[in-house]
């Protein structure tokens, strides 16, 4: 796998980072190797993106985690915890500008300098699943005035 180019962001580490883009409102960038520049044809047109990228400052996985959102261990693939045997991460931005290589969105929910795996168009009639559940999360998201936030307990 290669990069395709960087994330930039305000976020230099997991303190005070909105853990989910869907909490976010930070504008950050995505700036694509010159060599894939063409492949952004037509995406201007999605009013939304998912950028997956690595989370290149995440720890070691291990089996259990406590995740930001929880306060009981839970196994790792039931949680979107950043260290991962593959620490890849997804977020849904808002697309708010494609100018030369450089794409500008809102929903940074990742550190500055994140190597940028890929993008895909988010195409709602595919993407959305009304009928989803959200598992054991359901009990912290019902809390009003929770927080969305991280910190750096999966990080190097």
């Amino acid at each position: 796998m290669q990069p395709i180019g960087v994330i930039k962001t305000s976020f230099e580490s997991g303190m005070e980072i909105p853990i989910q883009s869907s909490k976010s409102e930070t504008i950050g960038e995505a700036i694509i190797e010159n060599k894939f520049k063409a492949g952004l044809d037509s995406l201007d047109l999605f009013s939304h993106v998912i950028l997956l990228y690595w989370f290149h400052r995440a720890s070691f996985a291990k089996p259990k985690v406590v995740p930001y959102l929880g306060k009981s261990e839970r196994g790792l693939f039931s949680t979107r915890a950043p260290s991962r045997p593959n620490p890849i991460g997804i977020s849904i931005v808002e697309l708010l500008e494609i100018e030369d290589n450089r794409l500008v969105f809102k929903g940074a929910d990742m550190l500055n300098g994140s190597p940028l795996i890929d993008i895909k168009p988010f195409i709602p009639e595919f993407d959305c699943r009304p009928d989803a559940n959200s598992g054991w999360l359901r009990e912290y998201l019902d809390k009003e005035g929770q927080q969305f936030l991280g910190d750096t307990r999966f990080q190097e």
